[in-house]
């Protein structure tokens, strides 16, 4: 999938731009808090339908203003085009459409562009909560199986209709519960197959990359847990009725699982310097980025990398450039402060580019001397 042409208008801080976009490598220099982020992240809502930094979809629109448009034109593997749209006015709900017609469901829209992207603010999957790294697998299952966002949201009904069950002060009704407790087997272990067979694949593709970055030897890994390795859902679910029902919400399911990740068999979290989290989230996010390309609907993913160079040595530096600059690559966008890291990536591709300067929300394509 190649973005061909970007429409921005009052997006944050950019308030208008339209960018011809090279079909490999895009690369946007600026200072910090001058909107280079905010470009990925127009890019980010076209293929998911929220922003990945700001909560709220209101937060999105540049301050003052009323409205926000986001447009993108594609060019997919088999020649055809996509125009999708987005559009929202403040206080309304928003509007996705692909050429044209608007979407019955956003959900519809999932995997249509496939993406990753790689922010500084990624280390938050290491140290922070479980919640963060169940959704990092979840999003990256629904970009290749639709079915995945449907079990999440019988689950997740499943679960809240229990939950209201367990705070009544007086006795559920039995037969109502276990129809919930049941639901929430059903979803529980459709999810649970997912993200185990994710995990699977993702592991040996993540070691290689953090090999390939880290060249030191260490071994890295990912430890999917669940209640589901337990037994059957259902049965651990029930186990503790009692429990939960003092507690008031539902202490097992599938809503309580963990992807540890691991270096030479501790938990990174604990063992890992800053370096070491750098490398490793980064090795894990083109991990999957290559799972994308090669098992989802055979669109190659665009890439973001935001900023990915700050606090990384000059060998771990190269060692990225080297592979994000080779032909597993499809189109790249990427940003920095240091135009010295962007000539770099450059050098190590001969390919097609494009340069742009971001100053205040304001963006100029630079002319390229050959």
């Amino acid at each position: 999938m190649i973005l061909q042409e970007l429409s921005i208008l009052n997006y944050k801080n950019i308030r208008e731009a339209d960018l011809h976009l090279s079909p490999n490598i895009n690369c946007f220099i600026g200072d910090n808090g001058q909107g280079k982020t905010n470009v990925l992240d127009a890019v980010y809502y076209l293929s998911f339908c929220r922003s990945e930094t700001s909560p709220s979809d209101s937060l999105v629109i540049t301050h003052g203003e009323d409205f926000s448009v986001v447009e993108g034109d594609y060019l997919c593997a088999d020649g055809s085009e996509e125009h999708i749209y987005s559009g929202m006015k403040r206080g309304m709900k928003k509007h996705f459409k692909r050429n044209k017609k608007e979407y019955r469901r956003l959900s519809e829209h999932f995997g249509l562009i496939p993406l990753v992207m790689v922010s500084p603010f990624d280390t938050y999957l290491i140290h922070g909560a479980a919640e963060d790294r169940r959704k990092l697998m979840d999003i990256v299952i629904a970009q290749y199986d639709h079915s995945h966002i449907d079990s999440l949201n019988r689950y997740n009904k499943a679960l809240q209709q229990r939950n209201a069950l367990l705070k009544q002060e007086e006795e559920p009704d039995n037969d109502i519960m276990e129809l919930w407790e049941e639901e929430m087997a059903t979803a529980g272990e459709e999810i649970f197959q997912r993200r185990q067979t994710f995990t699977e694949k993702a592991l040996p593709l993540f070691q290689k990359f953090y090999a390939d970055i880290s060249d030191e030897g260490e071994e890295a890994g990912l430890n999917y847990v669940s209640h589901c390795q337990r037994g059957p859902l259902l049965d651990v679910i029930r186990r503790d009725r009692q429990k939960d029902r003092a507690v008031g919400y539902s202490l097992h399911g599938i809503h309580r699982d963990d992807l540890e990740m691991m270096l030479n068999g501790y938990p990174m979290r604990r063992e890992g310097s800053q370096g070491q989290g750098k490398c490793y989230v980064i090795a894990l996010k083109l991990a999957l980025y290559d799972m994308l390309r090669t098992i989802g609907n055979k669109e190659t993913p665009l890439l973001l990398l935001d900023d990915i160079f700050d606090k990384l040595d000059a060998k771990r530096m190269e060692k990225i450039i080297k592979l994000v600059a080779s032909d597993n690559f499809g189109q790249i966008f990427i940003t920095d402060t240091n135009r010295g890291n962007i000539d770099k990536i450059i050098s190590a591709n001969v390919s097609d580019y494009k340069l742009f300067n971001v100053s205040s929300g304001n963006i100029e394509e630079l002319t390229i001397d050959n």
